[in-house]
């Protein structure tokens, strides 16, 4: 062998020999990350007061407005460089007395109470209620088919299910949504009086789970109400040999907008403080159960990534930013007016991570930009999976969440924390969605894998 292939073999082993130390430090640190989230995190713990000192959070009330200053409080006492409130005006809308539904002429069964929940951002149907003629659709295209003459005048019930048989149980979400999102402003174009829809979930039981309704500008408000999956299957039995009549009421009715926050804690980077790393979740939830996985959990992940970071003495080279956004359930203005002055300030997010789909076991992160950066940056993120498999962990092309999505014209990564969602629509926007239903060492495990990588992407960076 003469003396440059020697030479060339001597370098070849030196870069070889570099890249796995620096492997073997960052695996070492990644287990102190660990270590340290799962024997001392205190996501569980501020999750508990969030749920069960606080309770539901819907953006304007007394409830969102505790929620702000206690995250707030929390995030001073971590050793941010800055913490502070970024107001936002949110809607303000209010459920009422509970609400009432009946099948009342069924000739085989007689009257039949229905468990019922008003759609977020519902009108009310007025203090007597409504009785009318039940239709139902499987989809927004059928109600069109049917038009005015057989929808006038009747309650539509929109009976599609989430498709049981996709593994992916957001894909099955994303099926069946738009029904409960645009049926009864879709419903009222055609003369209906209200809208009656199946709780989005594959479990079957009798609590109906909530969501957002919303009107379409123009188009007269109807009352929308969601009912549980063993009622809507009873209805739907019942429709095929008889005409049945339905009772509703409901006395929800939007208030106006009120001021609210998000609540933003960072540390500046000590080489590119230009470059911002931002993890996040949102911080209202609906007003029935305690919000404990939609989106509790994310926040207290979110919040715990810096904590954790901080204990295990890492120093960001990146600006590390915390978000928790006001009103992602029902108008999103939090992320609105974050990425408004965001844009407004020039500002660069190299990478934002939402955390936003329950407390769960990690599965991984699933990978989102603008289509001119995506491969190479994707690409870049690709080479630490070996770090990340041995905490069973993945990495893939996927969606972020909702709030960071707004943020895709600044060129960076937008990160979704995957957990597994096989059981998470049975709690989803449902009174079950409480601490009990959040296992600590899974609420642990997310956010030391968002740590993990909050770590990578910071120390190397993705250009």
């Amino acid at each position: 062998m003469n003396r440059v292939s020697c030479l060339t073999l001597l370098i070849a082993l030196f870069l070889s020999a570099g890249v796995s130390a620096q492997q073997n430090e960052d695996a070492f640190f990644i287990r102190d990350i660990y270590d340290q989230a799962l024997t001392a995190g205190d996501a569980y713990e501020w999750l508990d007061y969030l749920t069960n000192n606080i309770g539901p959070r819907l953006g304007g009330s007394p409830e969102s407005a505790a929620a702000v200053e206690y995250v707030r409080q929390m995030l001073d006492t971590m050793g941010m460089d800055t913490v502070w409130l970024q107001p936002c005006m949110v809607p303000h809308w209010e459920r009422g007395e509970p609400e009432m539904g009946r099948i009342v002429n069924s000739s085989r069964m007689g009257t039949v109470d229905l468990d019922v929940l008003a759609l977020g951002n519902s009108v009310g149907t007025g203090p007597e209620g409504i009785t009318a003629q039940v239709i139902e659709v499987q989809s927004l295209e059928e109600l069109a088919e049917l038009g005015r003459e057989r929808i006038e005048g009747k309650i539509v019930f929109f009976n599609r299910p989430m498709d049981p048989t996709q593994i992916n149980t957001f894909n099955a979400y994303g099926g069946a949504v738009d029904q409960r999102v645009y049926g009864a402003s879709r419903a009222s174009e055609y003369g209906a009086v209200a809208a009656l829809v199946r709780s989005v979930t594959t479990r079957i039981d009798d609590i109906p789970h909530t969501g957002v309704n919303v009107y379409q500008e123009g188009v007269r408000p109807i009352p929308s109400l969601a009912v549980s999956t063993k009622g809507a299957n009873l209805l739907s039995d019942l429709l095929v040999t008889e005409n049945i009549q339905v009772y509703l009421r409901n006395t929800s009715r939007m208030l106006g907008t009120k001021k609210s926050y998000n609540v933003i804690g960072e540390i500046y980077g000590s080489e590119y403080p230009e470059e911002i790393v931002l993890v996040g979740g949102h911080l209202d939830s609906w007003d029935v159960g305690r919000g404990a996985h939609d989106d509790g959990a994310g926040c207290v992940q979110a919040m715990d990534v810096v904590n954790i970071l901080n204990k295990v003495n890492y120093r960001p080279k990146r600006t590390l930013r915390c978000v928790l956004f006001m009103n992602e359930e029902n108008g999103q203005a939090g992320a609105i007016k974050y990425r408004d002055e965001s844009f407004a300030r020039d500002e660069y997010h190299m990478a934002a991570i939402e955390s936003d789909r329950g407390g769960f076991t990690p599965r991984g992160f699933t990978f989102d930009a603008h289509e001119s950066i995506f491969n190479e940056k994707f690409r870049n993120v690709l080479e630490w999976l070996p770090l990340l498999e041995p905490y069973g962990l993945s990495l893939d092309k996927g969606g972020s969440g909702a709030d960071i999505s707004r943020l895709k014209d600044q060129m960076g990564l937008l990160i979704g924390f995957a957990p597994d969602t096989q059981r998470y629509f049975d709690y989803h926007h449902a009174e079950t969605d409480t601490l009990e239903a959040v296992n600590p060492r899974e609420l642990q495990s997310g956010a030391a894998a968002m740590a993990s990588l909050v770590y990578l992407l910071d120390k190397y960076g993705i250009n």
